[in-house]
């Protein structure tokens, strides 16, 4: 999906967006960023389809779109999965399979409303995960999520983190929390005042460069098992700390995607993904097992 010379004022007159160029990746996460007024929930809507543009196109935008606005109309009276069911039955998909995949997410998320409520008197977590469900359950072509962390407790983050992690298809995400940018792969374009920023803007905000191939990244990791598996199946590391529901390791920075893609995967959730300045990293090569792992344990090394 591209987004070609859009262009928005709103009726106030407000000018929103003045001439943005960008391409959502078919497979990787496509992060949005930038301060408030940018102009990124406008192009959101517009990458959805919810709103038009005032000149521009947007192409090959997919026949089902999964969107989350950055807010819910405050007077929703259905119960959620009436919710739910009545858009499946918008987008013309089949509610009952919907439903079960709606049921998987719920679980996931952690979501604990009553189902009987309307969903104007749901929590705020509670209404974002109804938000993302609706989103992610549809078997979208493309995903535009605004804020979809807001709102969240930490394990629905974390739950969040891994599902997007984990999703092969395009999406689009605007993210003021910076847990976007550590999604495997994600590329980050800014909006301001309105206009992508290019790299040679005196007045941007330099985005973080990819690492060199030979710095290390330290990544934190919380796991709901015991992480000790993970180290017999990944690439080289060295472990700082290791402990129930908690892995820390360097990583040299070549391996990291890896790293990330398979421990999400194994149902972690990153924390942190940071690298290591040079007067942190040990002075040599050292070989290191993980801590109380005995002398069996496959030993790994950098």
């Amino acid at each position: 999906m591209r987004l070609v010379g859009i262009h928005h004022t709103h009726p106030s007159g407000t000018v929103a967006l003045r001439g943005v160029d960008l391409e959502v990746d078919p497979v990787l996460p496509t992060v949005l960023r930038g301060a408030n007024g940018a102009g990124k929930s406008t192009l959101l809507r517009i990458a959805a389809g919810a709103e038009t543009p005032t000149a521009g196109r947007v192409e090959d935008r997919p026949a089902v779109v999964g969107y989350l606005p950055d807010r819910f109309p405050a007077l929703l009276r259905l119960p959620p999965r009436r919710w739910l069911d009545h858009l499946a039955r918008v987008r013309r998909l089949d509610p009952d399979d919907v439903a079960e995949r709606a049921d998987e997410l719920l679980e996931a998320l952690g979501y604990d409303g009553k189902d009987a409520e309307p969903m104007s008197e749901l929590s705020k977590g509670n209404a974002q995960k109804i938000g993302l469900v609706q989103a992610l359950s549809c078997d979208p072509g493309v995903v535009v999520l605004d804020e979809p962390w807001s709102g969240l407790d930490d394990d629905a983050a974390d739950a969040l983190t891994r599902v997007l992690s984990g999703r092969r298809g395009a999406t689009l995400v605007t993210d003021h929390s910076g847990t976007a940018a550590g999604l495997p792969g994600a590329r980050v374009h800014r909006l301001r005042q309105g206009r992508t920023v290019e790299a040679g803007d005196p007045d941007s905000v330099p985005l973080p460069a990819a690492p060199p191939s030979d710095a290390v990244m330290r990544l934190d990791l919380a796991c709901a098992g015991d992480p000790r598996p993970l180290l017999e199946r990944l690439p080289r590391a060295r472990v700082e700390a290791l402990g129930p529901g908690r892995l820390t390791v360097r990583v040299p920075a070549p391996d990291c995607d890896a790293w990330l893609v398979a421990a999400l995967g194994a149902g972690c959730a990153v924390r942190s993904v940071r690298p290591v300045r040079p007067d942190q990293s040990p002075p040599g090569p050292r070989r290191s097992r993980p801590p109380g792992a005995g002398g069996t344990a496959r030993e790994q090394a950098w």
